[in-house]
């Protein structure tokens, strides 16, 4: 739930991409809630992961589970293995609202001040063109 934290204006480091602060102020949310040292060092690796290209199930399942369930959510990526009744039942409880635009324009702010980052990376392979075509964002 707080994987994108360093995207939000309260957050955000002008020195380290998105993934890696909020990986950072997630630990310390986690360090509040009493988690354990060793949950808490696991949480910024899944979260910095989440954003790598690919995550290996076997050596990595919980960042495998937070690439991928992000890919279906932003570009819809694999969106095909949820029932299309399913998908219509989340959507109806939980609107994406202006997800899309929201999102998108938090990642090229990113990219602008981070050319290096991965979203920037996101942002030059097209990632404005993959989330038009997300089949969650159609509309009616």
């Amino acid at each position: 739930m707080l994987h994108d934290l360093g995207l939000t204006a309260v957050f955000d480091s002008h020195t380290v991409a998105f993934e890696e602060a909020g990986g950072h102020v997630a630990s310390v949310f986690a360090a509040g809630a009493g988690w354990t040292a060793q949950r808490r060092q696991r949480l910024p690796e899944v979260i910095v992961r989440h954003m790598w290209l690919e995550v290996d199930a076997s050596t990595d399942p919980e960042g495998h589970l937070l690439a991928n369930s992000t890919a279906t959510d932003v570009v819809g990526a694999n969106v095909d293995d949820f029932d299309a009744d399913f998908r219509s039942e989340v959507l109806a409880r939980y609107p994406r609202l202006d997800f899309a635009a929201d999102f998108l324009a938090c990642f090229q702010a990113q990219a602008a001040r981070k050319p290096d980052s991965s979203a920037a990376r996101m942002v030059r392979v097209g990632l404005e063109n993959l989330m038009a075509d997300n089949p969650l964002e159609a509309r009616g």
